[in-house]
């Protein structure tokens, strides 16, 4: 017997397909629990990628939000309604994922902001907050957790010397608050959506590493 998780052993090989290894970290947690947010996307083929960590949800507002390997959410919201089956792993309904990761309208303030986000819902991204204060700044798109603020510049916006410095100014200064500062601009969303989801998944893993190790 191999240990996957606490509780959940394999028999014989110790390897598991993804869709194994969703199912043991939905039986490690236990009873009412099901497969959610990121991890609940991959399966439900909302999202192209899936998470390092396996996110489960279970109902209730206590204990421990984590363990090796799995992010524990906890829901006074989740009902039998919310959670179907899905190749046998209880996950998460597909209109329920979507409200956890938090797709809906969005205060946006222009046609490159909406774009950004539609390329986040397409690639299965959680939803940042958006046009938010950080300091003595508001900033495009922020995730909290990863420490990571993203701004998506247009040409006409950004192109002269005056706008050029304020920005680096704005980005020493998120900097100097521990928040890593990536920027995207409007042909990189338009002609290259996959390559900046790709960048942006990657940012949010390591800046959610980081935030789990300090």
């Amino acid at each position: 017997m191999h240990p996957i998780f606490r509780g959940v052993y394999t028999v014989g090989s110790p390897r598991l397909n993804r869709e194994g290894y969703w199912m043991a970290a939905v039986l490690s947690v236990g009873a009412g629990a099901a497969l959610s947010h990121e991890s609940a996307a991959a399966l439900w083929k909302i999202s192209p990628t899936s998470p390092t960590w396996v996110h489960v949800t279970v109902p209730g507002n206590g204990g421990r939000r984590r363990r090796k390997g799995i992010v524990i959410h906890r829901s006074t919201t989740l009902s039998p309604k919310d959670v179907t089956r899905r190749r046998g792993i209880p996950v998460t309904t597909q209109a329920r994922t979507l409200r956890d990761l938090g797709y809906g309208p969005e205060p946006t303030r222009s046609g490159l902001e909406r774009r950004f986000l539609r390329i986040c819902r397409r690639h299965g991204i959680p939803k940042p907050e958006v046009n938010i204060r950080v300091g003595p700044y508001e900033v495009d798109f922020l995730w909290r957790d990863a420490k990571l603020v993203v701004e998506v510049d247009g040409w006409a916006y950004h192109r002269s010397r005056a706008s050029f410095e304020s920005d680096r100014a704005r980005d020493r200064e998120l900097t100097l608050r521990g928040f890593e500062v990536l920027r995207f601009a409007d042909r990189e969303l338009d002609r290259e959506p996959g390559a900046v989801a790709s960048s942006l998944l990657a940012h949010l893993r390591r800046g959610r590493e980081a935030g789990r190790l300090s």
